[in-house]
């Protein structure tokens, strides 16, 4: 195609109405229900009566042990997530499977986080008694919250380039210190066993 430099310059069509700045119910709807999930995971841990054990896992010395290894687990795949968005928005090379590669991570890092997180509401509940627990506790219930509300902006549709990755930031963020306060602490106060 060639362009005549001479030709008169015309303006751009105005968009069509379907074509309009996205509703804030976009971001509301994720928004109520990140809070929703996250006020419903506290008061059910909160009201619940802690059992003191939900599951163990045979080779496993104790359920803290599990649930410090696949808390491990977790945030290993959620850096591979981190390695893996950054190379499927360009600021690090990467195959042609990098968006393969950050969904699979993604949908492991959740698997797998899922038996540490019913073990915590079932057998601990929500608890308050000391500044690391109180911590766990509420980014435990944030976490999920906020997970959820990825998921749902993941089906949104002309989303602003910075909400994304400022969610799944907060996301991985919360991992982080949930396993800081959970899993590195049992690793330094039983060592690192199985």
């Amino acid at each position: 195609m060639t362009v005549d430099p001479n030709a008169l310059t015309q303006d751009f069509p105005s968009p069509r109405p379907g074509h309009r700045r996205p509703h804030a119910a976009r971001y509301l709807v994720p928004a109520l229900v990140a809070g929703a999930v996250a006020v419903a995971l506290g008061v059910y841990g909160k009201v619940h009566d802690p059992t003191g054990t939900a599951f163990n896992l045979a080779g496993f010395s104790s359920t803290g042990a599990v649930k410090s290894w696949l808390a491990t687990a977790a945030v290993f795949f959620a850096l591979v997530q981190l390695v893996s968005a950054l190379m499927v928005y360009g600021k690090l090379p990467g195959p042609a499977w990098s968006s393969a590669l950050h969904r699979w991570s993604g949908r492991v890092a959740f698997l797998v986080s899922v038996p540490v997180a019913v073990h915590c509401l079932y057998a601990l509940g929500y608890q308050t008694y000391e500044m690391r627990v109180f911590l766990h506790s509420l980014l435990g219930c944030f976490f999920f919250g906020a997970f959820s509300a990825k998921m749902l902006l993941l089906r949104s549709e002309r989303l602003p380039g910075w909400l994304l990755p400022i969610v799944g930031g907060l996301v991985l963020a919360a991992l982080a210190v949930i396993w800081l306060t959970s899993a590195l602490w049992f690793f330094r106060t039983f060592g690192v066993t199985t």
